[in-house]
C-alpha cells in the first residue's frame, strides 16, 4: 500500500486560488482524491492564527476531514507588513517524514520548496507530488516534482 504524507501551505493555496479563480480550495475533494491513491499516514495543514471565528470554523473543518492543524501567530509589524511564514516548518516536517512514506504531497506554489523536493527524491527515493495553481506555481517547483497536479475547477468550491 502506498503510504502518503500530505503537507499544505494553507496561506499559499488560499491566496493563489482566490487570485486565479476567485474561489476557495476544496480540501474534502482533495482528501478523497489522495486517499484513493493509498493510505494517508500524515496530513498537516500549516496556517496562521488570527483568532477570528471564520478562521476557526475553517480549521475545525480541516480537522474533521483528517488534517493536523499547525498554527503560527499572525504578526503585524510596526511598518504595517505582516509575517507568518511556515516554509522552514514545512521543510523540517517533510524531511522528518520522507523516510517513513512512499509519497510526499505538497500543496503550494512556492518555488522555495524545489530544493527540498529534489533532496527527498534523491535521498529517500520517494515520489514528490505537487498540487498548485498552474499560473501561480513556480516553474522550479513544477520541475522538481515527480508529478504536478494543477489545481483547477474540480478542486474548487
Amino acid at each position: 500500500m502506498n503510504r502518503i504524507a500530505v503537507f499544505v501551505d494553507v496561506q499559499n493555496i488560499y491566496y493563489t486560488t482566490r487570485q486565479a479563480y476567485g474561489r476557495q480550495f476544496n480540501y474534502r475533494k482533495l482528501w478523497q482524491k489522495i486517499s484513493a491513491e493509498g493510505e494517508i499516514v500524515i496530513a498537516n495543514a500549516y496556517a496562521i492564527h488570527r483568532g477570528d471565528d471564520s478562521q476557526m470554523k475553517f480549521q475545525n473543518a480541516l480537522k474533521h476531514i483528517g488534517f493536523n492543524i499547525k498554527l503560527k501567530p499572525y504578526i503585524q509589524r510596526s511598518d504595517g507588513s505582516a509575517k507568518g511564514d511556515w516554509d522552514v516548518g514545512i521543510a523540517i516536517d517533510v524531511m522528518d517524514t520522507a523516510p517513513e512514506v512512499d509519497t510526499i504531497i505538497l500543496l503550494s506554489g512556492d518555488g522555495d520548496f524545489d530544493l527540498l523536493l529534489e533532496r527527498i527524491k534523491r535521498k529517500y527515493g520517494v515520489k514528490a507530488q505537487v498540487y498548485g495553481v498552474p499560473a501561480l506555481t513556480a516553474n522550479s517547483l513544477v520541475s522538481s516534482a515527480t508529478e504536478f497536479f494543477p489545481i483547477e475547477q474540480e478542486l474548487l468550491l
